[in-house]
């Protein structure tokens, strides 16, 4: 006999709560409009058990498709999933990189689901990313000039191997190694015409927000190379924020970009139908910027955003030295020569009232500029003169780049301005440091952190299997949505079996 297929999904199982989810209260009727055999045929494989095996194989670490296949074969909770359907690899991967807009659809009515359910408190929500590798390749990132010496490179290399093959023609050689040597040559041909192909259709370099130049990749142009405190990687950053109540993921987005200032609002403006007159947004010292706050402002969206100095007042992190690693006493014992610090403007001697200043060689620096105006104080400034600052023997510790710089410049600040502009990030920096912005803050870390512990160690995501941001932002999207629908299994939903 047979067995029961859906008798194996055990009510209070993630596979029960998916099952449940996609058979009777999910509408996926926009998926039929793509995933047809002919024009008016149906679907070659429901896109529900399609979505199914996907969430199922990502919730047990199962990324690869010729491993999601594989499972649909041998194991009965996939089988069961799928209705003994067998879909082949190549269905399973075309399907998870076409998405597009259609898992932003399901994402947003799991995300009614949870609220239906009361799992979305609207009180904190806290906005963080995880910066992972995609589908690109490190080294094929450069600006224009890169490119050129690149492709210069190649077809140099191809030239010579060429003309040793051509030398090589009287002489007797192996033809194995001939026919290798042409097929190398013709490799680097190939390439060169690649870059020259490349540098054709992307007539100029990328552009910052500033205007600076943007370093291309000729994998994906959609992805950027971070820095993280693993190394270098070429990939993508996914942005989540997140509900405190019950760490249901809101929004998730993926951008192939380094500045994270720049990510904070698209996430702000997407999830602020949530956002109500009591909710507090947090995130930490990389999304600072006074235009973000500024913006904020506008937007009357009350937020929590450190700024690279907190934990430099907060005396509370005043011996966070003590717990840093220290170098092995075992590895060098000699004592370690020390550079004698840098003289500040304090151990310059400064009159006020005369409205002179004396370096600590003694010499007499000139008044430069009057009434100058910083961060709303008014400051005095003094220079050195170069007769003076030249041959002083003290350069070392006057000057950072004593090779670079003639002579030190010094400020004195006076108090702030009565009539001053108080800036956002000043507004800020006072709230943060407050006791309840202290207490307020101290809750992102365990909202959030714990969300990125699950997807990356529990459901093994290391780094994203696609190219371009569309493609990339929907695999980010089905992490979240098995990290949601965890959420709902682990609530209470659906526990009892339907009959």
């Amino acid at each position: 006999m047979a067995p029961d297929l859906q008798r194996q999904l055990l009510p209070g199982t993630f596979e029960h709560a998916l099952n449940d989810l996609f058979e009777s209260e999910l509408d996926l009727s926009h998926f039929d409009a793509r995933f047809r055999n002919d024009l008016v045929g149906a679907s070659t494989y429901p896109p529900s058990m399609l979505l199914k095996v996907v969430l199922f194989g990502y919730s047990r670490g199962l990324v690869s498709s010729r491993a999601l296949a594989r499972a649909c074969v041998e194991q009965m909770t996939f089988i069961a999933l799928s209705g003994d359907s067998q879909p082949h690899v190549t269905t399973l991967a075309h399907f998870v990189s076409v998405l597009g807009d259609d898992i932003a659809r399901v994402f947003g009515a799991v995300l009614a689901i949870c609220d239906a359910q009361g799992l979305i408190g609207r009180e904190m929500f806290a906005i963080d990313g995880v910066k992972l590798s995609s589908n690109a390749s490190k080294a094929r990132s450069g600006t224009r000039a890169d490119f050129e010496r690149q492709a210069e490179k190649l077809e140099a290399a191809a030239k010579a191997m060429l003309a040793r093959h051509r030398q090589s023609d009287e002489l007797p050689i192996e033809p194995d190694l001939s026919a290798k040597e042409v097929v190398r040559a013709q490799r680097l041909e190939r390439d060169a015409q690649k870059i020259r192909a490349r540098l054709a259709t992307h007539p100029h370099d990328r552009r910052g927000t500033r205007g600076s130049v943007l370093k291309s990749n000729r994998t994906d142009n959609e992805s950027a190379k971070m820095a993280t405190d693993k190394g270098v990687l070429q990939g993508f950053t996914g942005v989540a924020a997140v509900d405190g109540k019950h760490q249901i993921i809101v929004e998730a987005q993926a951008h192939g970009t380094v500045a994270e200032h720049a990510l904070l609002l698209p996430v702000v403006k997407a999830m602020a139908p949530l956002l109500g007159k009591d909710s507090v947004l947090s995130a930490d010292a990389g999304y600072h910027s006074e235009q973000n706050l500024k913006e904020l402002a506008a937007l009357k969206v009350n937020a929590l955003i450190a700024d690279n100095q907190m934990r430099k007042r907060d005396e509370r992190f005043a011996n966070q030295g003590r717990h840093q690693a220290t170098a092995d006493p075992l590895h060098d014992k000699a004592a370690q020569k020390r550079k004698p610090p840098k003289y500040k403007p304090a151990d310059f001697i400064y009159d006020a009232a005369a409205q002179t200043c004396t370096c600590p060689a003694g010499k007499s620096l000139h008044r430069h500029g009057h009434a100058c105006q910083y961060n709303n104080r008014i400051a005095v400034r003094f220079q050195g003169g170069e007769r003076d600052c030249l041959p002083c023997t003290q350069r070392a510790r006057c000057l950072r780049t004593p090779e670079k710089t003639a002579t030190r410049q010094a400020a004195f600040f006076g108090p702030l301005l009565a009539d001053r502009i108080r800036s956002h990030t000043e507004k800020m920096r006072e709230r943060i440091d407050s006791a309840e912005g202290r207490a307020l803050y101290a809750q992102r870390l365990g909202i959030v952190e714990p969300v990125f512990g699950n997807i990356r160690h529990n459901k093994r995501l290391n780094r994203f299997t696609l190219r371009g941001r569309a493609k990339v932002e929907g695999q980010w999207k089905l992490f979240c949505l098995v990290h949601n629908i965890e959420k709902l299994t682990h609530n209470g939903y659906a526990k009892t079996a339907k009959h």
